[in-house]
């Protein structure tokens, strides 16, 4: 099911008022779609396009968003209607093709609305009709003021404005304003009678109006006579105290629901508050002993710094023995060199021949 966003209708899904000012423009624009064909733009989830189907000859519904064109296929199939996923901006279809064009609440979403103004002139005959309608902006923004701006919309339109946009590609533009009003009803409980109904002002300020609404025409006519749109006949009062009855009964289920989550809340702080203290004790825990650790490597580390000076003395006095050797030895070698060139001398040959001196020993 597609989403209700605060900006798309769904059938069912919407409060009864926002539902009946959207719905109320498609009955306006119904009389006008007798036997016509139609492009409905940016048709949302398509209750509109299957509300003209119900005169029209064929109906175009196109809309940017896939799940909308899901829903409005899923949900209004008719022969006489044909959805399809498309650009206001690039209208599929050639010129002159539809009798009548209907845009309600889109020209504000789009940032160039002039290409869709020049786009909907391109496919509509020129005797045909183009209804546009967008909120009032003055009344928008006091409405919103809390809110702040509709993030949905690109543009918002003065009354001037959107009149003086639409005339500059329409030669012929009719302006209407819509607006809720509380009316009395008095209809037969035994018979079905047509229906008088008498506006006590017929000239509304469009200063303080909730919606404009234009029929713009090459050269077709753009007059409509008023249109006034009575979702119910019944007691409109008790049906807005039932309503409101169920919203406090939602409220009371709401706030019921927020104290069985405060009270949750509450038990997994305090299961939270166990845990952290469990988490400090074992932080403590892994602290001592990482102290206690840190203590004994550094005994470690000393005492392994102890042996290295010792190994360093170690070596130092062998390299001393060593050398005191190594002269020793050269010492060795110059007497055992002297004693041999002494022995050499003919002096020393002939005490030995004369067996005047000691035999030398081998070796020596």
């Amino acid at each position: 099911m597609a989403e209700f966003t605060g900006e798309r209708v769904i059938p069912g899904e919407v409060d009864p008022d926002l539902w009946n000012e959207h719905v109320a423009r498609y009955f306006f624009a119904a009389r006008m779609a007798r036997d016509r064909r139609v492009l409905d733009a940016g048709c949302g989830s398509g209750y509109g396009s299957a509300e003209l189907a119900r005169a029209a000859r064929h109906v175009l519904g196109i809309d940017v968003a896939q799940e909308a064109i899901d829903y409005a296929q899923g949900h209004f199939r008719n022969s006489r209607i044909r959805f399809e996923l498309a650009s206001c901006l690039q209208i599929p279809a050639s010129p002159g093709s539809f009798d009548l064009v209907v845009a309600f609440e889109i020209i504000e979403h789009l940032q160039d609305w002039r290409t869709f103004l020049a786009e909907v002139r391109r496919v509509l005959s020129p005797d045909g009709q183009f209804l546009v309608s967008t909120p009032n902006q003055r009344y928008y923004a006091e409405a919103r003021a809390e809110r702040g701006p509709n993030p949905f919309h690109a543009h918002e339109f003065a009354f001037e404005e959107f009149r003086s946009e639409l005339a500059a590609v329409f030669p012929r533009v009719a302006l209407y304003v819509e607006n809720h009003t509380d009316a009395m009803v008095f209809t037969p409980v035994d018979s079905s009678e047509p229906v008088d109904a008498r506006l006590e002002e017929s000239a509304p300020g469009t200063e303080d109006a909730h919606f404009f609404l234009a029929v713009c025409s090459v050269t077709g006519d753009t007059a409509a006579r008023s249109f006034i749109y009575v979702p119910r006949s019944a007691n409109m009062l008790r049906e807005r105290e039932h309503h409101i009855e169920v919203l406090e009964s939602q409220l009371r289920d709401r706030i019921a629901r927020v104290v069985e989550l405060q009270d949750e809340l509450k038990n997994e702080q305090a299961k939270a508050r166990a845990r952290i203290g469990d988490l400090e004790t074992d932080v403590r825990q892994a602290v001592d002993s990482a102290t206690r650790i840190a203590a004994e490597l550094e005994g470690k580390c000393a005492e392994l710094a102890q042996s290295v000076e010792y190994l360093h003395t170690a070596e130092r006095t062998v390299e001393e023995r060593t050398e005191w050797a190594q002269r020793t030895q050269a010492e060795a070698d110059a007497l055992g060199g002297q004693l041999q060139r002494i022995l050499a001398t003919r002096w020393v040959r002939l005490g030995n021949k004369l067996r005047l001196l000691p035999k030398p020993e081998p070796g020596k």
